[in-house]
């Protein structure tokens, strides 16, 4: 019996303190993160619950009254934390991490972008704002019992930061410049690497996926070429000079990329689609007949009568 009770007091003794760590919270945390580009975009916050009651309104029945200062969710202030440099509803605003705040009406919302991460409504101070920008509420939207931010209409440089309660909902516009970013790393990592055959198809691979800058791109193709043949940076080039019109120059390096691919482990996931782009290619060849019209000859002299 008195080991039994020892037993019971030493799994109490370590149990209660553990316990004690980590309750659970009216607002949960939340944190969602999206990558647009190569800027990731990362907001931690909590969740405040409705639990009947009406979020903005115009009197203190609300839980948020209209035109006062909101830190965007509830226990702890809402971070935003950008990579790189960004656009936000148009305006420019530097890579780095804010508290979130807003002030809310029935019209328009002033989303508030300042510089003190982890300041609260009793410790905002507005000369620390580093952005406020202006945008349009939907107070239609389907209801949502627990506060709730989200993204939507995702492109390769956008997204729209969406954030919702009760019948609120509110987006903010997104910008980043991936093209400028991603076209400096090309050129770094180039400049780092010149010798570097791996280094030097990926450069090209980008210029051709963006169909600019073809030139820059067959060169860096050639000399990864010289450095190291594959049917990797075989493709490359015979896509970059199909996409410049030359066809007649894209099929047998095609074919050669389908010739020297046999044995490597990534061929076949490449296989597939340089046989559908030779196929393409050859019916875009001039026919045997048009070629001989366009070949020189002498014209056939006009027989006068």
């Amino acid at each position: 019996m008195f080991k039994t009770a020892l037993t019971v007091l030493f799994v109490s003794t370590f149990a209660l303190p553990t316990l004690a760590q980590r309750m659970a919270q009216p607002s949960p945390a939340a944190l969602v993160k999206q990558t647009v580009g190569v800027t990731d975009i990362t907001v931690t916050y909590s969740r405040p619950m409705l639990r009947g009651r009406t979020a903005f309104g115009p009197d203190s029945t609300s839980v948020r009254k209209y035109d006062q200062l909101w830190r965007m969710g509830a226990n702890a202030a809402t971070i935003i934390e950008f990579s790189t440099d960004a656009i936000v509803e148009g305006q420019a605003l530097p890579a780095g991490k804010y508290s979130v705040f807003s002030l809310p009406s029935a019209n328009e919302w002033t989303i508030i972008f300042n510089k003190t991460a982890g300041a609260s409504e009793a410790t905002y101070k507005q000369t620390e704002d580093a952005l406020r920008v202006k945008v349009k509420p939907n107070l239609n939207a389907p209801k949502l019992d627990a506060f709730l931010f989200w993204f939507t209409n995702l492109s390769d440089s956008t997204a729209t930061l969406n954030f919702g309660w009760d019948v609120a909902q509110v987006p903010i516009q997104l910008m980043v410049n991936t093209s400028g970013m991603v076209e400096k790393n090309v050129m770094e990592a180039v400049a780092a690497k010149p010798e570097d055959t791996n280094v030097l198809r990926n450069a090209a691979d980008y210029n051709l996926s963006k169909g600019k800058n073809l030139d820059q791109a067959l060169t860096w193709a050639d000399k990864s070429i010289q450095l190291k043949e594959t049917f990797r940076n075989v493709w490359t080039k015979a896509q970059i000079l199909a996409k410049l019109g030359k066809f007649a120059d894209a099929v047998p390096l095609a074919q050669k990329a389908l010739q020297i691919g046999q044995g490597d482990p990534v061929f076949p996931f490449f296989k597939g689609g340089i046989e559908s782009a030779m196929s393409d290619w050859k019916s875009k060849l001039p026919s045997v007949e048009d070629a001989k019209k366009m070949l020189p000859g002498k014209k056939k002299k006009k027989v006068q009568s």
